[in-house]
């Protein structure tokens, strides 16, 4: 870019600030409208064969944008705008000045104290992204700033999640491996499938790296580096470094797990174990300033003082404010015709503008009083609760998607019988639910369950095709590389009869296993 570029005719970028990364760019700047410092990342677009940019990864990536700006915490950086220039696209963000923990291990021995508080206010941070279903994808030491004030910062929310390709039915895109090889979990390195447990892995690395002063998972290839992500027992720090609590050992051996389902169960309970590790924090001259009160530190005290949960357990939740268009008629709440089928426009229009988040709350502000007026099993309603669910699928919000998904196809199974195409595929619709916040070994179930009853009510083959691979892809997920390995080899192996060795569906599968055997 020129001295002076202006990107979307408002932000000025300093043009000796550029810093390259491998998602694409970061550049420093300034907000000429609010006359505020800010970063921009840019993000390489990818482009389809014909030189058109790609528009899913368009639509990913405003999508990523909105889920991440809704993610407030201290630890992540706040979100002002997203864009596209030219063929990139691009978030501006808030600026945040310290030292990344990459610089940190590159120049001096982190104390233990300060390693874990690290951790623990990581932990902090993926605490509220897991509960919104957002999962990082890309822990490493670079997308860790340690501020002044000792708070830190988690970098980079999202960006892995726009080229991950997600679609509705799928869990990766056959051979794209997201993230950075030294710090990516065994499940992440096989299949590129990422959950929960898959963020606190990498945090393991991390946590276990400032301990010991090297990442011990390293190697002079990406290909090596994953093979030791999936085939090498980690080492114990306390043979690599004195002083270490054996209490932290265990926890990050825990931490470092090859199978998700033997790491922490959420990152919640890692911060609880972190805490006992740094109670008292040393000086770190150089990176942190406690010379004087900062505000943050005095805010963060006072809040520290707040009754844990449970204290105010009697006490009565405010009302909340109900519409004006909704009335009570008894104890149903009422909505006229009118106002349901403007608020399924409204929604609509928010759809095809990609607020999901908006359109699943004007949907969710009807939802009860349309019961109230025309009945929870009228198909006016069941026409609403999909559309609710949907949205918020698409929104990302898959933890409130889940059960919507899952009363819906309770309900349409009692109406229409369990074989009703509606009622199927929300119950698929569901166990994507549960595997996209990294709940493999129930979604794992639920794709079993419903492939018998595809099978039973004699659904198309294609479907059973698909369903097949999907379960192949969450058992890879799950760790579980043999059977994964025996459900892809017997699923290619069908595939090449049905439409022979050269059909795309089938070359998609045998790339799916020869990466297994590659790693």
């Amino acid at each position: 870019m020129s001295r002076r570029t202006i990107i979307g005719a408002r932000y000025e970028l300093d043009p000796l600030s550029r810093r390259s990364g491998g998602m694409g760019e970061v550049w420093f700047g300034y907000d000429k409208r609010l006359d505020r410092p800010i970063a921009i990342k840019f993000i390489r677009a990818d482009k389809l064969p014909d030189g058109r940019s790609d528009e899913e990864l368009t639509r990913r990536f405003v999508r990523e944008s909105r889920i991440t700006a809704r993610l407030e915490h201290p630890g992540v950086p706040t979100v002002y705008d997203c864009g596209s220039h030219g063929d990139d696209l691009y978030l501006v963000m808030q600026l945040v000045n310290g030292a990344s923990v990459s610089a940190l291990l590159d120049e001096t021995e982190v104390p233990v104290g300060w390693a874990v508080a690290i951790a623990a206010q990581v932990c902090s941070v993926l605490a509220v992204a897991h509960a919104n279903s957002l999962v990082h994808r890309d822990l490493k030491p670079a997308n860790l700033m340690l501020c002044s004030d000792g708070t830190v910062k988690v970098l980079d929310f999202g960006i892995a999640a726009v080229r991950a390709g997600a679609e509705t039915t799928r869990l990766t895109r056959t051979g794209e491996v997201l993230g950075t090889p030294a710090y990516m979990a065994p499940e992440q390195a096989t299949t590129g499938v990422a959950g929960p447990q898959s963020d606190l892995y990498s945090l393991g690395v991390i946590l276990d790296e400032m301990l010991a002063g090297e990442n011990q998972f390293a190697a002079p290839t990406a290909l090596a580096s994953m093979r030791n992500h999936t085939d090498v027992p980690p080492r114990p720090l306390r043979a690599r470094r004195q002083g270490i609590p054996e209490g932290l050992e265990r926890l990050v051996l825990w931490l470092l797990a090859k199978s998700p389902e033997e790491r922490p169960a959420t990152a919640e309970v890692v911060y609880e174990r972190l805490l006992d590790f740094c109670r008292e924090l040393p000086p770190f001259p150089g990176y942190v300033n406690l010379d004087a009160p900062h505000p943050v530190r005095m805010y963060a005290a006072v809040v520290g003082r707040v009754a844990p949960m449970g204290a105010n357990r009697n006490r009565r939740p405010a009302d909340p404010v109900r519409p004006p268009r909704i009335r009570l008629a008894g104890e149903s709440a009422q909505i006229g015709r009118d106002d349901f089928e403007r608020a399924r426009r409204d929604a609509r229009k928010l759809k095809v503008e990609s607020r999901f988040t908006q359109a699943a709350d004007v949907l969710a502000e009807v939802m009860r009083p349309a019961e109230g007026s025309f009945g929870s099993a009228s198909s006016e309603v069941v026409d609403l609760r999909i559309e609710l669910a949907e949205a918020l699928f698409l929104g990302g919000d898959y933890r409130r998607a889940a059960p919507e998904f899952q009363r819906l196809a309770a309900d349409v199974a009692k109406v229409e019988g369990p074989g009703n195409n509606l009622a199927l595929r929300c119950r698929l619709m569901e166990a994507n639910c549960h595997a996209a916040v990294g709940e493999m070994s129930l979604a794992l179930a639920q794709f079993r369950e419903l492939l018998a009853d595809e099978r039973r009510f004699g659904a198309d083959e294609e479907r059973i095709f698909e369903l097949r691979r999907q379960i192949g892809l969450v058992e890879l997920g799950s760790g579980n590389r043999a059977q994964a390995r025996r459900t892809l080899g017997d699923l290619l192996g069908d595939l090449e009869r049905r439409y022979g060795p050269q059909h795309a569906e089938a070359g998609k599968v045998r790339a799916l296993l020869d990466g297994l055997d590659d790693r």
